[in-house]
């Protein structure tokens, strides 16, 4: 029988009432993360865990799971209500708690839920308190040996003050002895975290502010909405004769933007631009750190302009990892998950697009001047069938198929081959400028995987 699983990629996530997203689960989530707490505390005194959440209808049910489970473990529990993730773990290390968590699915429906758990400094729990979790979830830890006196279960108490401490700390990064005065944002918060927090950071930094997706009711977070649907964002600039659009995910910690002409720039346009002001961004010589999907256009313009870059994992999580071992600061995806390590410990969608306006301000131009920040290399993805998913490593003709198209490549482009996470597919990625020599290497990695595992293109 196979061993169940409580963690994604992404902390626990899945439909609501359906396991592990349920009340039931949840709760003892809350009791497994106070045992953790409790045996390896950082802080004297009462312990206790700021907990956060979207604007989704079940966080309410799983918000009073989380508490229920905490509190009766002996930790006091912090609310501080709807806030982007990156609030969460800001607070989380700003009121020295042991744990911040954020109830979220991020950019999915709102019939989908999950938590993601931080630590005391703001990072992701690390994977070896996530075993210690799933253990204690789903294989009978006896939590009533642990529970605390009548005397010494938790409090609860409402944080009011805990969105202002975030918004003060993202506007602090924004360019001192200067405003955004006479300057037209359309903001679509996808009727999701961000949607209070948001205007009032650019409206407080003087800016005329157009609000999309400002109008939550518990069920319509991301729906048509949002950085997953830009071409709304591009519509209402154009009818608004705005400046700009920024488009956060339903918890706010990535983002999108659009020009006033309507080009829609994603996490590598924002890694790109960061860079084209080497005063506002004195650490980049270290390093930059995309992942595996980051197009080949922003390593080739790093290599131009002598700047190390590194390729993660997919994921924010792996992004914070390289760019601690690396000593980098600035990393990033395709999706517009944007890590400033120095300024932030998280993806944090308000805080890129402070950044990206401090290059816009401080150069006097508008968006549209970075139309071209770099080359962006065309991109053939197709996918194909497998029966099982052999380590690509043992198949000795796909790795030599890869071997030869990456020296055909070299300098022109890159490949990309791996399995799909979800599905029983390989998937088979190329990206060139060259798009004649793109379709030739595709034919032969898709003709080599086709004659190892003997399947076709889906």
């Amino acid at each position: 029988m196979a061993k169940k699983k409580l963690f994604g990629t992404d902390g626990i996530r899945g439909l609501v009432n359906e396991e592990p997203m349920t009340a039931q689960t949840i709760l003892q989530v809350g009791q497994a993360l106070g045992c953790v707490i409790q045996t390896n505390r950082l802080f004297k005194g009462r312990p206790k865990v700021v907990i956060g959440k979207d604007t989704r209808l079940s966080g309410y049910t799983f918000e009073t799971a989380l508490q229920a489970g905490l509190c009766s473990m002996g930790i006091d529990v912090l609310l501080i209500g709807p806030v982007p993730t990156p609030a969460v773990a800001f607070v989380a290390d700003n009121m020295r708690a042991e744990a911040g968590i954020m109830i979220t699915a991020s950019h999915n429906p709102f019939f989908d839920n999950g938590i993601k758990i931080f630590t005391s400094k703001g990072f992701k729990l690390d994977s070896s308190y996530e075993k210690q979790i799933q253990e204690m979830v789903y294989h009978g830890f006896d939590f009533e040996k642990y529970l605390p006196s009548a005397k010494e279960v938790g409090r609860a108490k409402r944080v009011e003050d805990a969105p202002g401490r975030y918004i003060s700390s993202v506007k602090q990064h924004f360019l001192h002895d200067t405003t955004l005065d006479g300057v037209k944002i359309v903001l679509d918060c996808a009727h999701g975290a961000s949607y209070k927090v948001a205007p009032l950071i650019f409206e407080e930094l003087g800016a005329d502010v157009v609000k999309v997706g400002c109008q939550p009711d518990g069920l319509n977070i991301n729906e048509g909405v949002g950085a997953l649907y830009p071409e709304n964002l591009v519509a209402k600039v154009k009818t608004e004769n705005a400046d700009l659009g920024i488009a956060f995910d339903g918890d706010g910690d990535r983002v999108m933007a659009v020009d006033k002409n309507g080009k829609v720039y994603d996490g590598d346009d924002f890694l790109s631009i960061l860079m084209e002001d080497a005063s506002l961004q004195p650490d980049l010589h270290r390093g930059i750190v995309g992942t595996l999907m980051t197009n080949y256009g922003v390593e080739s313009k790093c290599e131009r302009q002598n700047i190390p870059f590194y390729r993660a994992d997919v994921g924010d999580r792996h992004v914070v990892e390289l760019l601690k071992k690396k000593r980098c600061v600035l990393g990033g995806e395709p999706s517009g998950h944007l890590v400033y390590l120095s300024k932030s410990t998280t993806g944090d969608g308000l805080l890129s697009a402070i950044l990206l306006l401090n290059v816009l301000i401080g150069n006097n131009k508008n968006l549209d001047a970075f139309s071209d920040s770099f080359e962006r290399y065309p991109q053939a993805l197709t996918s194909i069938k497998v029966k099982e998913k052999k380590p690509i490593d043992e198949l000795p003709k796909i790795v030599k198929a890869i071997e030869y198209a990456n020296k055909k490549l070299k300098g022109n482009g890159r490949t990309l081959t791996r399995y799909s996470g979800t599905e029983n597919k390989i998937r088979v990625m190329v990206e060139s400028s060259n798009k004649d020599l793109m379709d030739q290497v595709m034919a032969d990695l898709c003709e080599a995987v086709e004659k190892e595992l003997g399947v076709s293109a889906a």
